[in-house]
């Protein structure tokens, strides 16, 4: 396993790259209603992404499964969990929730961030799924300090959503981020304190909970791309890319626009 730790010139580097998520995330918030097909949302985000001097970093990602990945955001809608490829004819209605999943390439580094949207008004039993898992984020990050380990993250996260009787996605994780969207470590979602790698100040992470309504099961798709709840009931998806530090992580993306328009 090889580990990058990031000087603060990276870290910067990074945080531009993260912020340009965040603002790209914000944009979608303006537009997430009934009657908008996750087609329109992922151009709105693919010029905004190039308006801004970077590259999306999902648009032709390689899947060991299939063909590289055909759009430049994630939008899992519903039972869709993640890596939902958006359609002209996938329409959203009132009630639904789209996770969206956004990366940019940008001076050389990446940035990685997602926020579960509602669209319209949406159950009391939904929102507080969304809200659970979000909150597990920031619990999560918490924890993620100098000195700790891995498993303090994933036990974090698995205790305090399971405790609230949801499932925890076990195939799919957190990872390493900088000039490689994916680096070392895998971050799960689930697992013990004190196991795992030790965490160290530099180190950059993105810490993404996956929660299931129900059960955890998960199926792929034929699109060999689209992960789903085998019960079809809803998931959420948070993520943040964070600088691992001495005492409290620094927080690298950004919701802050995202929220002027959506409360969870």
């Amino acid at each position: 396993m090889a580990i990058f730790l990031k000087t603060e010139d990276e870290i910067e580097l990074m945080r531009a790259a993260n912020q340009l998520v965040g603002r790209t995330l914000g944009e979608l918030a303006k537009h997430i209603k009934p009657g908008v097909s996750t087609a329109e949302l992922n151009k709105i985000a693919d010029t905004f992404i190039r308006d801004h001097g970077a590259t999306p970093t999902f648009l032709g990602f390689p899947n060991p499964y299939g063909g590289p990945f055909p759009a430049s955001i994630c939008t899992s809608v519903n039972e869709c969990v993640v890596h939902g490829i958006p359609r002209e004819d996938q329409i959203l209605k009132e009630g639904d929730i789209v996770s969206i999943d956004c990366g940019t390439l940008l001076n050389g580094y990446n940035g990685d961030s997602a926020y579960t949207f509602p669209v319209g008004e949406i159950s009391d039993e939904v929102r507080q799924l969304l809200r659970t898992t979000k909150e597990s984020l920031y619990e999560a990050i918490n924890v993620a300090i100098h000195g700790n380990h891995v498993g303090d993250i994933s036990q974090t996260v698995q205790d305090y959503c399971e405790k609230q009787g949801y499932g925890i996605v076990r195939e799919l994780t957190g990872h390493g981020i900088g000039k490689v969207m994916h680096e070392d470590p895998q971050v799960p979602n689930y697992g013990r304190r004190g196991n795992g790698p030790k965490l160290k100040e530099g180190m950059c992470i993105a810490i993404e909970p996956m929660v299931t309504q129900g059960d955890r099961k998960i199926w792929l798709l034929p699109d060999k791309w689209s992960i789903v709840t085998r019960d079809k009931k809803f998931a959420a998806h948070y993520e943040h890319t964070i600088a691992i530090r001495k005492g409290k992580s620094e927080i690298l993306s950004s919701f802050e626009e995202i929220e002027t328009i959506f409360q969870i």
